[in-house]
């Protein structure tokens, strides 16, 4: 069955850096658009950003645009969040999604 997995979350101070990684499997990765979202405590889970099939990226909150980016790597069915300058506004669960399906997410904390 189609499964997302992901990893890399944990505690950051603020300025730092962390990458998330999403590994799919049960469907053909490479075909298939990724995307990653956010949960903030008390928040509605938001879109961060999405990678088509043909590599075309989007970063959807300008509070991140420029700091993350997304990639992927079709040869290890895993698509990639990589996170700089990290603020405490970015603490929350991130999730990773393909075709409706959602990985268990991946707690990121951002604080001194």
């Amino acid at each position: 069955q189609v499964q997302l997995v992901e990893s890399g979350g944990g505690l950051v101070q603020p300025g730092g850096s962390l990458r998330l990684s999403c590994a799919a499997s049960g469907f053909t990765f490479s075909s298939y658009a990724m995307s990653w979202y956010r949960q903030a405590p008390g928040k509605e889970r938001a879109l961060v950003a999405s990678i088509t099939s043909a590599g075309a990226k989007y970063i959807y909150p300008d509070s991140v645009k420029g700091r993350f980016t997304i990639s992927r790597d079709n040869a290890k069915n895993t698509v990639y969040l990589q996170m700089n300058s990290l603020t405490p506004e970015d603490t929350a669960v991130y999730y990773c999604e393909s075709r409706g399906v959602w990985g268990q997410g991946t707690q990121v904390t951002v604080s001194s």
